[in-house]
């Protein structure tokens, strides 16, 4: 099963950039909102349910695309995994 996760157009700045994808992949209370955190939960996702995890964000923090890159690779082949997509 697939699941899209979108985050809401207009979030400038990366402390509102982390926010945001903490909520549209609802994370859990403990999300540190930094690029660890991010990592960290974006390769785990064991909150949600089993398949395909779509992330839909318009990007451009050059640092939070390469942590969601790497959470997209580390996730491949497991039972929750991420994708992104950039809309354009």
């Amino acid at each position: 099963m697939t699941f899209r996760h979108v985050v809401a157009d207009g979030v400038h700045g990366r402390r509102a950039v982390l926010e945001a994808i903490g909520e549209a992949l609802d994370f859990p209370d403990y999300y540190g909102r930094n690029l660890d955190a991010l990592y960290d939960l974006a390769s785990d996702l064991s909150w949600l349910p089993v398949g395909e995890h779509v992330l839909v964000w318009s990007g451009g923090d050059p640092g939070v695309e390469r942590v969601l890159a790497d959470a997209v690779v580390r996730t491949a082949g497991r039972a929750r995994f991420l994708t992104v997509e950039y809309p354009d």
